[in-house]
């Protein structure tokens, strides 16, 4: 049965152009991409020098957090599903949902809640918070240096932060539950889980 990643919720929210639809042209064709990896047994991986940083200094940007909440949030490794999503959050406290976002530069980094404001991050929280069953999430924007190897020919001032004051390059959006948002996101899901069916049997039918 498909489960919608929730870091990848955001692909089929759009809303449709065409009346009476459920699911954009966006949406489909995301649904198109994992109907083929289904049927033919591949994943795609998608790899960027933004990605790679994040990966690379997540428990930096959490150790810097900590230091500026005065916290001792270690990293979550439980993944969890229900009938609509699978997600693994950044950090689950018990009560809240903290998911780190490492900013590329210091040109990237938002600096304001307003700025930080972003509607793929909120719809990914707004999965975590329905599969952990909390009331509040946040988006931990943080600024932290970038490894020498990443930045190549980049101007070095935007990327080696570490004399910065720690507050001023952690940005927090928070977010709180809405049961309305989360119905949509199962009607969402189901109206994809059918498409999903109809594109694997299209595919199974026309190379019979």
């Amino acid at each position: 049965m498909l489960r919608i990643r929730c870091s990848s919720l955001s692909k089929i929210m759009t809303e449709p152009k065409a009346k009476g639809e459920v699911l954009s042209v966006g949406a489909k064709t995301y649904i198109d991409e994992l109907a083929s990896e289904f049927v033919y047994g591949f994943k795609k991986v998608v790899s960027s020098k933004e990605m790679d940083k994040g990966i690379i200094v997540e428990n930096t940007s959490i150790a810097l957090l900590n230091e500026v909440l005065f916290t001792s949030y270690a990293k979550n490794t439980e993944r969890r599903e229900n009938d609509w999503l699978t997600g693994e959050c950044d950090i689950f406290t018990g009560s809240r949902i903290h998911d780190i976002k490492s900013s590329w530069s210091l040109a990237t980094f938002p600096a304001t809640v307003r700025a930080g404001r972003d509607r793929d991050y909120e719809w990914q929280l707004r999965g975590y918070m329905m599969l952990w069953d909390v009331d509040e999430s946040e988006i931990d924007y943080c600024m932290v240096s970038t490894p020498d190897e990443l930045i190549r020919f980049e101007q070095v001032e935007l990327h080696y932060v570490d004399h910065i004051d720690p507050a001023l390059r952690v940005t927090r959006v928070p977010y709180s539950r809405d049961k309305a948002m989360e119905d949509k996101i199962r009607e969402k899901v189901e109206a994809a889980r059918k498409y999903f069916d109809e594109v694997v049997e299209t595919i199974a039918v026309e190379h019979a």
